[in-house]
């Protein structure tokens, strides 16, 4: 039996037990959530036809989105302070090409269908990103508190996956010859914004990525029912599944039953729609 972890003022489990949480979570992801998305990635493009050659190009693509994603992301870190998340995301891959302002309308007009998804689940993604990167960076600048290193650790896992899943959609964007999104998800944005403001210590941040996370998993619920082809609705279903694991852990990490809930924390016996984009 290991040992118990001390408890820390806002954080309502053991250490022990997150850090075992957090490595399963990405243990399964890279095991089978990665390869589900490679999968999904490629045959999304090749569906569309737009595939320039075998299915290695494009893990080579879904690959090298990713890596971009995370350089963008330790050079926030490395800033040492929390940025508007809308800014933050225009750094995301490097890219100096001009994004959607947030009173612009989103997704784009030129995406339709399967596309138009893609980029909704993108930009939520990048918000997940830079939502994580504030609150490691807010951390980091000692702004919340004492926070545990297995909190720490966990966030930095589940912003390493919504970058990952970011890249994924960006791939299929890319495949088709439509510009990659960067952007954090316009209608959202401003309320992650002033909410991330107000946060002060672990419970608030937690919290906070509690509402990204569920409607990250709620909008992939309602939105792979609407997909046209198979390959859009199995790369959704790769990734949904991971954003409820999220949700789990950050109610553990509350104190809170780790499932699906209504507001008064009565359970649910299937996960809701009500707060998908």
């Amino acid at each position: 039996m290991s040992k118990k972890s001390k408890s820390t003022k806002g954080f309502r489990g053991t250490e022990s037990e997150l850090v075992s949480m957090t490595s399963d979570l990405d243990q399964l992801h890279h095991d089978v959530g990665m390869p589900a998305m490679e999968a999904g990635v490629s045959e999304m493009i090749e569906h569309m036809g737009e595939a320039p050659g075998p299915k290695s190009n494009s893990r080579r693509t879904f690959l090298i989105g990713t890596g971009a994603a995370f350089a963008g992301g330790a050079a926030l870190l490395a800033m040492g302070a929390a940025p508007s998340l809308a800014a933050a995301a225009s750094r995301a891959d490097g890219s100096a090409s001009r994004l959607h302002s947030l009173d612009a309308a989103f997704p784009p007009a030129n995406l339709k269908g399967d596309l138009a998804v893609a980029a909704v689940a993108a930009s939520l993604e990048n918000l997940a990103v830079f939502a994580y990167t504030a609150g490691l960076s807010a951390a980091t600048a000692g702004k919340l508190g004492t926070v545990p290193p297995a909190v720490a650790q966990f966030a930095t896992t589940v912003k390493g996956q919504h970058t990952q899943h970011a890249a994924a959609w960006n791939s299929v964007l890319a495949g088709a010859g439509k510009q990659k999104v960067t952007v954090t998800y316009p209608p959202l944005t401003p309320t992650i914004q002033a909410d991330f403001a107000k946060v002060t210590d672990i419970t608030g941040l937690a919290q906070l990525a509690l509402t990204l996370e569920t409607v990250a998993a709620q909008t992939y619920q309602a939105e792979t029912s609407m997909l046209k082809s198979s390959a859009a609705i199995g790369l959704s279903s790769s990734i949904q599944p991971v954003e409820m694991q999220h949700i789990a852990i950050l109610y553990y990490v509350l104190g809170e039953y780790p499932g699906a809930q209504t507001s008064a924390g009565t359970p649910v016996a299937f996960n809701p729609t009500n707060q998908a984009v």
